[in-house]
């Protein structure tokens, strides 16, 4: 989960959900106590989780830690033959904007001539 984290496609993604989720709770104030209401839930779901499924993850630590590894190569190589991964998401929106307006004027032209 932190490799992924640290991809700054996935990255700046998280940036740009958490920056409009603030911005909507901060402007709506029935939102805003709805929105508390469902973060405190989460809050004590996790803390209660976390509590029960503790002991069974110390159990099968060794198998999390190979599956880590094995995901870990699997994004390392998906990296490799996906490059927007590593861009932010302003600049894979930008790209491809300017590809669609490429295509757009290259239809124009074909249909003009």
């Amino acid at each position: 989960v932190q490799e992924v984290a640290k991809l700054s496609l996935v990255g700046s993604a998280c940036d740009v959900v958490s920056a409009a989720y603030a911005s909507t709770k901060g402007s709506h104030p029935c939102l805003r106590s709805v929105c508390a209401a469902a973060e405190k839930g989460v809050q004590s779901v996790t803390e209660a989780t976390a509590s029960c499924v503790q002991p069974v993850l110390a159990t099968l630590e060794p198998h999390v830690a190979a599956a880590s590894e094995y995901a870990s190569k699997g994004l390392d190589k998906l990296g490799d033959k996906l490059p927007l991964l590593q861009k932010p998401v302003e600049q894979v929106l930008c790209d491809t904007k300017e590809v669609v307006s490429c295509r757009v004027a290259g239809v124009r032209e074909a249909v003009s001539s």
